[in-house]
């Protein structure tokens, strides 16, 4: 749905400037799929303003990594926020945790960036995109807010990265250099801040914080230095997607939220303010 709006209105991000220059001969046009989440949607009937962008569900019927139960109810809009949930699933070790797709799909060359504020639990706050057969991810936003003290590096940085697979037998390549996780101090529980990528093209990732390029990773040997794209890249269509997730290779380390934590409404709800998709577009394109 492209919410037209009269001149004298204006979207909540307009008054960040995309951190991208488009270029001599380009510009940068917002998709219809970015959301301010400006209306409400119950959890259990979120109705047709939620409904025309987002799927309460993940994009196949996989219900989630390791502890992880996707719900349909843990997931709203209110305040001017998307809200993801998570909570103990009854008489179980599991975790229900809310998640949402995107209805259209983005591909390159294009900005997404995303108003955010992470959870303080030991799960994943995600804001990432996937191809629609699982092979090709882009992460905008991957982290890990809890307050623990044993948690303190995760919750001081921000995982940026991308990943290709190979399914059949299945193998997966991201990038470990140190700079996939970002580090400045900041203690990102605490506060929203603007995640961005800049998907420029198969090749090319840029990822920007609060406004700012933290890092950069191009070609063949960061990206897909294991050839497990056929030398294509990023090149993929992807869906867009905010979750929570009770990880695998941190529950089998028993890193996993307590029950008295997925019961704190201060500490088990992940926000998003709002998300923007800006696609390259030569000028004069209407």
């Amino acid at each position: 749905m492209n919410r037209e709006r009269p001149a004298s209105q204006h979207w909540e991000w307009d008054i960040y400037p995309v951190p991208v220059a488009p270029g001599d001969g380009y510009r940068w046009e917002l998709l219809p799929m970015s959301d301010d989440f400006n209306y409400t949607a119950p959890a259990d009937d979120k109705g047709p303003q939620f409904t025309q962008k987002w799927q309460d569900t993940y994009h196949n019927p996989w219900t989630g990594p390791g502890l992880t139960e996707w719900q349909r109810n843990h997931s709203w809009v209110e305040g001017g926020h998307l809200v993801i949930a998570a909570s103990r699933k009854p008489n179980s070790k599991q975790v229900y945790a809310g998640i949402i797709t995107s209805k259209e799909r983005v591909i390159y060359p294009v900005y997404v960036e995303a108003r955010a504020k992470i959870s303080n639990l030991v799960l994943s706050s995600a804001v990432w995109m996937l191809s629609p057969d699982d092979t090709q991810e882009i992460d905008i936003l991957e982290a890990y807010g809890s307050d623990r003290p044993d948690q303190t590096w995760f919750a001081e940085r921000v995982h940026l990265s991308h990943h290709v697979f190979i399914r059949e037998p299945f193998q997966d390549y991201q990038p470990t250099d140190p700079g996939s996780w970002y580090y400045d101090g900041t203690i990102w529980r605490e506060d929203f801040h603007r995640y961005g990528v800049y998907w420029r093209d198969p090749w090319h990732l840029e990822y920007y914080i609060d406004g700012q390029l933290v890092r950069t990773v191009s070609g063949a040997s960061i990206i897909d230095p294991l050839n497990y794209t056929n030398g294509t890249g990023l090149s993929k269509a992807m869906d867009v997607i905010i979750d929570m997730e009770d990880q695998n290779w941190r529950s089998d380390n028993g890193i996993t939220p307590t029950d008295e934590e997925l019961a704190d409404d201060s500490k088990r709800f992940f926000y998003v303010d709002w998300i923007r998709f800006y696609q390259l577009v030569p000028e004069g394109n209407q």
